[in-house]
């Protein structure tokens, strides 16, 4: 199998028909930024009103969860009473980050509160037996998960016969039969009535913790002062933007003032993790890109409690050092992650052929704390549904990545009977796997799709928003432009396209990326195109076409409008 070839550019579509004049006026805004709004999903003047505002006043009442109510009957009684809780989290991003704000919240409530991740090498994904049997060692019989148990039957029946009470709150999407326990909050589940169903899983235990305050209030037992939840959204954000949960309506809430939290960096650990990570301004994208992966690192490599340590730190001498120690971990998680991406594509490219819908590959040198990037990688290079399984002692670990319209936890249902066991998203998933069976869910989850892909569906299309000409492009457009922010899942940042451009004197910068400026009826507009050096020779001499999106580079205290370039074409290549 070769690299996929076949790349378009296609249009946003708009959710309906939209007068953007009409809208713009009514909402004080560009034009553009309104059929921005439009495509995007944006289908009324109210919704596109809530969008720009992004107001937490906008959350809606967390009762609406199904099961809150007796998990928070429940958490009432136990601060009340005095009595110990154990928060178990899981060992991603959103995990650590869920279990460190149900830490500290419920410390706040006055809870004598232990927490505990597993070890991705050791434990696996989700609800640990080891950690079910220590916390009743420990004298504590009250657990509450977060970002997992929604499929943990086994475990939850388990902590059911050791006589431990299980609030589940979870965001994956569950099964047809729930697990055993007191609660299980999941906006998923088919009788809820929250009005959001796309919650991270800290998210969702923010939504416990709103809930178990105010309810807290009502009894007369919150302490004063009263905790202020507002100093936990920098968690919620970091959470939210690294699962790749749409950043739109509550999620959108959350993050944009979360972000703003963080960017004032009242919380030691992060102020960390931001120094060594050398960041100049706190963004969605910062955060995606070079403060999560810091934090996954640990989980990835050693022990993702780190990271939950680091976030909870309020002393900065002890920070520093742990932010330093993550940040050693990325680096060698960078190192381990190339080795594996260049010996899954050894064996992509000389034993599959191009009529393969599907890459599965299962390997004991892999680690299994890196498989779930390099997925990503492959699905970039190849642009197929990807599974790779780290395989130790007859077991593997598998985790996957997808393409759009074809849905992973769907497609492990449908081929599960080799699994021991699966959960995740659309595009996301992870399964454990016995690996004499490995052939055979190869050959199931190929036939899949062969039944659900089209050739269509197998070419890499780039979207677009607009098309725009170079004199339409300045500082004032992107200034209009950051009203969308923050951008990610759901709500991704502007692309545009310029045709019948020229490049004036490109250059290489640090090897592999190429700087130039573009040039079109006397305005010229300065460039930067990432990881396309190798491409200079096919941008010299012609007119092209260019995907891009507008940037502001900040050097030296100087801020100067550049173009970030996605993709460039000849302008004569039909289609483009």
């Amino acid at each position: 199998m070769q690299p996929s070839q076949q790349r378009s550019w296609k249009e946003r579509q708009s959710a309906k028909p939209v007068d953007w004049q009409q809208w713009s006026a009514r909402l004080g805004c560009a034009p553009l930024v309104c059929q921005l709004l439009s495509q995007r999903g944006i289908s009324t003047l109210e919704e596109a009103q809530a969008f720009l505002t992004a107001s937490l006043s906008q959350l809606p009442d967390p009762m609406a969860l199904r099961g809150m109510e007796s998990a928070v009957d429940r958490l009432v009684q136990a601060v009340k009473a005095g009595e110990p809780i154990a928060v178990h989290g899981d060992y991603d991003v959103d995990g650590i980050s869920g279990t460190a704000l149900l830490t500290q919240c419920l410390r706040w409530f006055g809870v004598n509160v232990t927490y505990h991740i597993p070890l991705r090498m050791r434990d696996g994904y989700g609800l640990s037996e080891v950690a079910l049997r220590r916390t009743l060692e420990q004298g504590i019989r009250l657990v509450v998960s977060v970002d997992c148990g929604i499929s943990a039957h086994a475990e939850a029946q388990l902590a059911a016969d050791l006589g431990i009470e299980l609030i589940i709150t979870d965001h994956h999407q569950p099964p047809e039969t729930l697990p055993v326990s007191l609660s299980c909050i999941n906006p998923w589940l088919p009788d809820c009535s929250y009005p959001d169903k796309r919650l991270s899983g800290v998210g969702v235990a923010f939504m416990v913790m709103i809930a178990l305050r105010a309810r807290l209030r009502e009894t007369g037992n919150l302490p004063d002062p009263e905790p202020d939840l507002r100093y936990v959204l920098d968690l919620v954000a970091l959470g939210t933007v690294a699962d790749l949960v749409p950043l739109q309506g509550v999620n959108r809430a959350l993050v944009s003032s979360g972000l703003r939290l963080m960017a004032q960096q009242p919380r030691v650990g992060l102020a960390a993790l931001v120094k060594v990570a050398e960041v100049r301004a706190v963004t969605a994208g910062v955060v995606g890109y070079q403060l999560a992966p810091r934090l996954n690192a640990a989980g990835r490599l050693e022990d993702a409690t780190l990271g939950v340590d680091l976030l909870l730190d309020e002393v900065s001498q002890s920070a520093m050092p742990v932010a330093k120690q993550l940040n050693q971990f990325n680096h060698q998680r960078r190192q381990i992650e190339q080795q594996v991406l260049d010996q899954a594509i050894e064996r992509i490219e000389r034993d599959l052929t191009d009529d393969a819908l599907t890459i599965v590959l299962a390997d004991e040198r892999w680690h299994a704390g890196v498989i779930g990037i390099v997925a990503s990688r492959l699905v970039e290079r190849y642009h197929r549904p990807t599974v790779l399984i780290a395989l130790e002692e007859g077991q593997g670990k598998g985790s996957a990545r997808s393409i759009r319209g074809f849905h992973l936890y769907q497609a492990f249902e449908a081929c599960q009977e080799p699994l021991s066991g699966f959960g995740g998203h659309e595009f996301a998933a992870g399964l454990s796997i016995d690996a004499a069976c490995v052939s055979r869910f190869t050959e199931q989850f190929e036939r899949y799709a062969q039944s659900h892909l089209n050739p269509v569906m197998l070419g890499a299309v780039r979207e677009y928003d607009a098309e725009l000409v170079l004199e339409e492009i300045d500082e004032t457009l992107y200034d209009e432009l950051q009203a969308l922010a923050p951008f990610g899942m759901g709500n991704p940042e502007p692309v545009f396209v310029v045709r019948q451009v020229h490049v004036h004197r490109p250059s290489c910068v640090a090897e592999k990326h190429l700087r130039f400026s573009l040039q079109q009826d006397g305005y010229s507009v300065p460039c930067i195109a990432f990881g396309m050096a190798q491409r200079q020779d096919e941008v010299v001499g012609q007119a092209v076409d260019v995907l891009f999106q507008v940037g502001m580079n900040t050097w030296r205290g100087q801020k100067n409008l550049q173009l970030i370039v996605k993709d460039i074409m000849p302008s004569h290549v039909e289609g483009a």
